[in-house]
């Protein structure tokens, strides 16, 4: 199991939103590794819109660590469970 608790820390994925004003870097832990908000994002001090960007591009994030969760668990298994385990609680269950 430190092999796969490995292989969650090496995945990398950039969730956006707004055509990239807003992007959230995430590892396979779930974990956030950056944040990057385009200047151009804050322009007119709308607060609320910033909020729904940063919000829908974690949202983006979550869901592609999820897929590339799957793909791991499915190469692990030799492809008896290809769209990963979907049991709550266990990284990338839905």
């Amino acid at each position: 199991m430190s092999g796969f608790q490995e292989k969650l820390e090496a995945i990398t994925v950039t969730g956006s939103s707004g055509g990239s004003l807003v992007e959230i870097d995430l590892n396979g832990k779930f974990e956030v590794l950056a944040v990057r908000i385009a200047p151009q994002a804050m322009d007119g001090g709308d607060a609320e819109m910033l909020q729904d960007l940063v919000m829908a591009a974690f949202t983006d994030g979550m869901a592609k660590v999820r897929e590339a969760i799957g793909g791991e668990v499915g190469e692990m298994t030799g492809g008896l469970f290809p769209g990963g385990l979907n049991i709550p609680g266990f990284p990338g269950a839905m």
